[in-house]
């Protein structure tokens, strides 16, 4: 019996509209190949429309005070709780991540949501002293406008919370374009604050492709901020664009994380970590582990280890609970995995498990890869010095410490990075040395936290950081305040006794 697809429109100054032209396109549950939805293809017209309701939206919401914007972020965050189990089933069947996953990613939406939303009754600034008598200096934040939001489809609920709640929370309005494999995800998510409240115009979507809603909400002259979140050559063609119109715009782009592991490292737990590091969400984060430089002395132990927990991972849909590793998301995005693995055997890496697509009985309906494992990997290669977003990771061997931090480095990028060592002087010395935005000691890279920053050095990121009272200074502007009351004119750094 045929069941019956659900068809989503655009969210546009407080209503569901289909796109202007009239066209859609179809959400694929990458397990089974079956159509989830049917979604609005849109055009630069829908994004028009979308960022005049929210340039309309902004004049009287940046007036509401914080605190009161923030209710509406808490009320939004209790939905958001009541209804977990519900968004993480459709997030498993929209982009294949295992539902115990997808349960982490709508919790990380629900922390992020309460956490930002304390934010609305501090939103501080700060005062000082001034340097002339009777007169007060302090500075205040202020909203910035209409806010473009693009974000990927690894995480549909919690990267567009990491970038909408403090966005909101700030007082601007938003104009959002989830990715084009996840629209159900960020529809869902935007009903949630239409049911939480949030008045007509401050919050839209609009779905269709990067190359033609996202350009067009980049290219907006109306949009005084980009905050993106997907490939470092995407990202940089759009700060380039964001340069060239004088725009805002905070990035978080790709990663190369590695695990070092130390001859005196916890074997049992290094080898738990690796494994979800590296497989955890097909290996489709950009903090997975895509390589894990080892210490001579156990390289051969920890290889052995790893090659056999591997063959013991079982793939299938994520809805099922026996199921470690589910598909990757398209099937572009598996002959892309795959053709790094064609790389990484012509270079003359040593493929010790995995390295091809399965397709065995229901798995062949799906875009199923097998986790991969390479030995024998030069720091040089290309398959341990590019992106590969999949489930695959490189072995590295290394003579000490410092060879396994200078391996670590020598990549364009700088995300997460992790140790295990049980000696803390190793640890200190990696912590100081290591160039990412983020490192764990004797845990996996892998697994943040909403209340720390989050982001990364070199070709991650621009500086910019999300999570965190950090993230509050990409959505707002500073704006510093002096009074004089000494009834006289006061003349800074030239009225001196």
């Amino acid at each position: 019996m045929a069941v019956e697809v659900q068809v989503f429109k655009n969210y546009i100054d407080g209503k569901w509209v289909d796109a202007k032209s009239g066209k859609t396109f179809e959400s694929i549950n990458p397990a089974t190949g079956e159509v989830l939805a049917v979604v609005s293809q849109s055009g630069p017209e829908d994004v028009d429309a979308a960022v005049q309701a929210a340039k309309k939206a902004f004049q009287s919401w940046r007036k509401v005070p914080a605190p009161r914007r923030a209710e509406i972020l808490f009320r939004a965050a209790e939905l958001l709780v009541k209804r977990k189990e519900e968004l993480a089933r459709l997030m498993t069947q929209e982009m294949g991540k295992v539902l115990l996953e997808a349960r982490g990613d709508v919790q990380e939406a629900i922390d992020m949501t309460y956490f930002i939303a304390g934010e609305g009754r501090r939103m501080h600034g700060y005062t000082t002293p001034s340097e002339m008598p009777n007169k007060a200096a302090y500075c205040i934040r202020q909203p910035i406008g209409v806010c473009g939001i693009i974000t990927p489809w690894n995480f549909p609920m919690a990267i567009p919370s990491w970038k909408i709640i403090p966005a909101l929370v700030c007082g601007n309005t938003v104009v959002f374009k989830p990715a084009s494999y996840t629209p159900v995800c960020g529809i869902k998510f935007v009903e949630i604050f239409e049911e939480a409240g949030l008045p007509p115009g401050v919050l839209n979507i609009v779905t269709g492709s990067g190359g033609v809603v996202g350009d067009a909400i980049v290219e907006h002259p109306d949009v005084a901020l980009i905050s993106f979140t997907g490939s470092t050559e995407i990202g940089l063609r759009i700060a380039e664009k964001c340069g060239r119109l004088g725009k805002r715009v905070s990035l978080e782009m790709g990663g190369k994380n590695a695990i070092i592991v130390m001859d005196d490292a916890d074997l049992n737990l290094a080898e738990d970590s690796i494994i979800w590091a590296a497989f955890g969400t097909s290996g489709q984060r950009c903090t997975a582990a895509s390589r894990v430089i080892v210490h001579e002395p156990i390289k051969k132990d920890l290889t052995e280890r790893l090659v056999e927990r591997i063959k013991r991972l079982r793939l299938g849909d994520g809805l099922r609970p026996e199921t470690d590793v589910g598909p990757v998301v398209s099937l572009s995005q598996l002959e892309r995995i795959h053709s790094y693995v064609e790389i990484g055997k012509q270079e003359g890496a040593k493929l010790l498990v995995g390295g091809q697509r399965v397709t065995e009985g229901e798995l062949a309906r799906g875009y199923f890869y097998a986790p991969t494992l390479f030995d024998e990997v030069h720091p040089k290669m290309r398959i341990a010095q590019e992106e590969i977003f999949g489930p695959v990771t490189d072995l590295i061997r290394a003579k000490d410490l410092d060879e396994a931090v200078a391996i670590l480095n020598d990549v364009q990028y700088g995300l997460s990075a992790s140790i295990f060592t049980r000696d803390v002087n190793k640890a200190m010395r990696a912590i100081e040395e290591i160039h990412t935005g983020i490192v764990y000691v004797n845990h996996g890279t892998i697994g943040a936290e909403v209340h720390l920053p989050f982001g990364g050095t070199k070709f991650t990121g621009n500086g910019h950081r999300e999570g965190g009272v950090q993230v509050l200074d990409v959505f707002s502007e500073w704006k510093a305040v002096y009074i004089d009351y000494s009834g006289r004119l006061q003349r800074a750094q030239i009225d001196r006794e």
